[in-house]
Order: C-alpha cells, then structure tokens, then sequence
C-alpha cells in the first residue's frame, strides 16, 4: 500500500490549490503571503507547465495513434471502432490499440476496422490493428505471480513503416485499488516491471508503447517504463472516468522517438476516453 502513489496520480491538480492560495495572497495584499506562493507555483510550471504549450507542427516522419480501453461492457463496439478510426485533419490513426476486447465483441472490432486497417494481431484480451503490416506477433508475459487463471494482457508485434521498423508493444496492467492508506498496487507494480523488463530487452531500436496502464506517469510504480520510455511532451489528456475524467492513465510512450502530443478523444461506450498522440520517429 503507498500513499506516495495515490498523491502522484493527482500530482496536476495540485495546480488547483496554488491557484486558490496565489489568489488568497493577492487578496489580502500580502507580500510574504506572495513569496510563500512563488515557490509551488514555480515547481508546478517546471513540471507540468511544458504540457499547456500548443501542439507542434506535424513532421515528416510521425506516426498517428490511437489508445484506448474499450471496455469488456462495451455495447456498440462497432460504433467504437468507426469512432476511432475516424479520420482528422485528412488522415486516419496508423495504429489502433485497444484491451478489454472480449470474444463476443472481437468479430465487431475485426469487421469494422478490416477496410482500413488490414493488419492486426489479438492476443488474449489486448489487440493492434495497424495501416502498416505487422510481424512477429506475440503475447508478453506480464502476469503477477499471485494469478492463476489465464491471463494474457500485453502483445509485441513489428510494425513495418515507411520509416523503418517499430516495434509496438500494447498492454493493460493490472487494476489498482484507491483507500484512504494509499494505492493498493503490489500487482500492476509487478506487471510494470516485467513489461518494463521486455521493452528493455527489446532489440529494435525504436519502439512504442500504448496501453491502460492503470497509472499516471508521475506515479513511481511505473518506473520501470518512464524509465525506459519518453512520455507526452504535450497535453494533459485525462482519460479515466469518462464521466469526469481526473488522471491520464492510458498512456502512449516511445523510445527512438517522441510522443509530441497527446489528446481526449469523444467518449465511446466505455469508461475510458481514448487517446490520440502523434509520435516523432528519431
């Protein structure tokens, strides 16, 4: 159980309280109240102040992608996919990622997204469906030892782009629980770290990672991947609960590359939003 993990997913909102406390000083006209201030406000703008620039331009070797979890109560997975799939500013993801994808709903996601998306690989309940051909499929084993029940949650798969090889890793990490003593993890802490392990023995030089990853990237069980990984330089895009969204814990990140911005898309019929990010290939 750690408390520390339970205040770092929040860790932006803390913006909030130094708005109110920066306003509190100005009201009362305090300059020690003031100066008191400056010392948050400024370690909030070096931390999550680079997050509020405007989006980059587009280069010339970027990838689009979509991240999202869609929900194994889902009841319109088609329209979900037409949904994620829909194109933007002319263009259409190159890759889709998507868990929670259960059998009964399986068939939805594969016909809707068969005409522009020709490749793809399932395993267990995570899935990719990509514009580019994909090789080497395989599922990765992140589970922690305390299951026993079948459980396959991460795929590994080459995505052969116009730029060069990409290896794309898609994964859901186990659930944490929230109480008053902290985040109880001990289960998604291990799984981040056996999936932290496989990207770190990954031999291609770029590669992406997109998942539900059941935390943010400030919390420190996902150190084996923030570690290992470059986050969004761009956006705070929260996308858990979809009815109020208060933390990003879907997650795009890259290594031989930068993920440049990340964003919400509209909600679908799962408790997540989706994410869209573009990624810089190095």
């Amino acid at each position: 159980m750690r408390l520390g993990s339970l205040i770092e997913s929040f860790l932006p909102w803390l913006g909030v309280v130094v708005v109110v406390l920066l306003g509190l000083a100005l009201l009362r006209r305090s300059g020690v109240a003031l100066v008191a201030v400056a010392a948050p406000v400024v370690a909030w703008v070096c931390l999550f102040g680079g997050l509020l620039l405007p989006e980059a331009q587009a280069g010339p070797r970027e990838l689009v992608v979509v991240q999202h979890n869609v929900s194994d109560e889902n009841r319109d997975p088609a329209g979900t996919a037409r949904a994620l799939a829909r194109p933007e500013a002319g263009r259409r993801p190159d890759l889709i990622a998507l868990q929670e994808l259960v059998p009964s709903a399986l068939p939805a996601y594969e016909k809707t997204l068969a005409a522009h998306y020709p490749h793809h690989a399932v395993r267990g309940t995570v899935g990719l469906w990509s514009r580019y051909p994909l090789s080497g499929a395989r599922a990765v084993d992140v589970k922690p030892r305390g299951i026993t029940e079948s459980w396959r949650r991460a795929l590994r798969a080459v995505v052969r782009t116009p730029h060069g090889d990409v290896a794309a890793y898609v994964a859901h990490l186990p659930s944490v629980r929230v109480r008053a003593s902290g985040l109880a993890s001990a289960w998604r802490d291990e799984s981040a770290g056996l999936l932290g392990e496989a990207v770190g023995a990954e031999r291609l030089r770029r590669a992406v990672l997109l998942g539900d990853l059941n935390g943010t990237v400030d919390d420190r069980g996902l150190a084996p991947l923030t570690s290992r990984l470059n986050v969004p330089e761009r956006g705070f895009a929260f996308s858990f609960p979809a009815a109020f969204p208060v933390a990003r814990i879907d997650q795009v990140m890259a290594r031989s590359a930068t993920v440049a911005h990340v964003r919400t898309l509209p909600a679908t019929g799962s408790d997540h939003l989706p994410l869209a990010a573009r990624i810089a290939l190095h």
